[in-house]
């Protein structure tokens, strides 16, 4: 049996979820996410309590079972408080701006590049060498920082590259010469 699928969850203040034929939609303050729904795995919704049940005992619904109740406790809380992921850009030179609603990074290629911010994302600049990226969608969040990482990820001769905040990048010494005198 799935421990995570077998936990009910409890509703904040403010949070609506409507379950449909193959669907849930969550509601709160922050935004509204739909999250889908296998037809195997069934959400009932009593009062201010959500709880996750599946039909069977088949190996992909055991599987859905913990991951459908965990992607909806997810939900249910960025919608009252937003998922956010913090990148800092290193590097001379190296900087972020808001073009309109895309991201622009100078990351030591020739020419700027530009992300699209996906829906219901916001991106934030606390300065031209950090980004923060949030939204209700814990997924979307992660996704997009990993996008952005991924343009240059930090190399580990000089340190420059995107970063996640905290993230240690393990320095690797330079060539040496002997000398042959």
């Amino acid at each position: 049996m799935s421990r995570i699928g077998l936990k009910s969850l409890k509703l904040e203040k403010g949070v609506s979820v409507v379950a449909a034929a193959g669907s849930v939609t969550v509601k709160g303050p922050k935004g509204s996410l739909t999250i889908a729904v296998p037809g195997s795995i069934s959400v009932k919704i009593e009062g201010d309590t959500v709880t996750v049940a599946r039909g069977g005992g088949s190996k992909q619904e055991r599987a859905s079972h913990g991951t459908v109740r965990a992607t909806l406790a997810n939900a249910v809380r960025g919608v009252v408080t937003p998922f956010s992921r913090t990148l800092d850009i290193q590097g001379v030179g190296y900087q972020a701006a808001m073009k309109q609603k895309k991201l622009a990074l100078k990351v030591g290629f020739a020419n700027e590049i530009f992300l699209d911010v996906p829906a219901g994302l916001q991106v934030d600049l606390p300065s031209a060498t950090r980004v923060v990226v949030s939204g209700a969608d814990r997924q979307a969040v992660g996704q997009f920082a990993a996008v952005v990482r991924k343009l240059r990820p930090p190399e580990p001769y000089n340190g420059k590259g995107v970063r996640y905040e905290g993230e240690q990048v393990e320095r690797k010494a330079g060539k040496s010469f002997a000398s042959g005198g």
